[in-house]
């Protein structure tokens, strides 16, 4: 069995705020957009080979309603592996930091933040071998 990829669906009660700190910051595109009501209902946001999804609740109840039961308010952790932390840093300054900079043992300088949605993103720069 050959899996192909593996994309981050993030549930929020609004996509609009989130979209200035993927697209604006990081230069992200967005290919896909769903309306629902008087706004965004899903989007899928893209730069490379790094795809971010977003849905909002209304929109989750109104497709998947049994999923809306188990779901609790929970939050997702991203982890994106970038070529440029400073890179990364100098376009989100301002944001809320939830991981200050770090070097791990496994070769990684990595820095997290919580994006509008609320949930964790760190974004690591792995060391040449």
């Amino acid at each position: 069995m050959e899996l192909q990829k593996c994309t981050a669906v993030l549930i929020v009660d609004a996509i609009e705020p989130c979209l200035a700190f993927w697209q604006q910051r990081l230069g992200f595109s967005r290919p896909v957009e769903v309306p629902h009501g008087d706004g965004l209902g899903f989007v899928i946001l893209t730069n490379g080979s790094v795809e971010v999804m977003y849905q909002t609740v209304a929109s989750v109840e109104a497709d998947m309603p049994r999923i809306l039961r188990d779901w609790h308010n929970d939050k997702t952790h991203l982890y994106v592996e970038v070529g440029d932390i400073d890179a990364i840093a100098s376009a989100l300054e301002g944001c809320e930091i939830v991981l200050p900079r770090r070097k791990t043992f496994y070769g990684a300088t990595e820095v997290g933040y919580r994006e509008p949605g609320g949930h964790y993103v760190t974004f690591a720069q792995m060391r040449s071998a």
